[in-house]
């Protein structure tokens, strides 16, 4: 999974995570709010290309994406 800032958790209190289907402990994890939204503006340059990435990769390379408390 994904190293977040810690700041940018603490801010939103969640974290919208995408699981690898092949690879235990492996996905993607971004930052959000209760109801899984993303702040696609707060995101790096890098981490907006893995989201985007991982939201076309759901049910082929990874689980669909589930909001948790961070």
């Amino acid at each position: 999974m994904a190293h977040l800032p810690t700041a940018t958790v603490a801010a939103t209190g969640f974290l919208l995570r995408f699981r690898s289907l092949f690879d235990e402990g492996r996905g993607y994890v971004f930052p959000c709010d209760a109801a899984g939204h993303v702040d696609i503006d707060a995101l790096s340059d890098r981490a907006r290309r893995n989201y985007f990435y991982a939201r076309t990769a759901v049910g082929r390379e990874l689980g669909v994406p589930a909001v948790r408390p961070a």
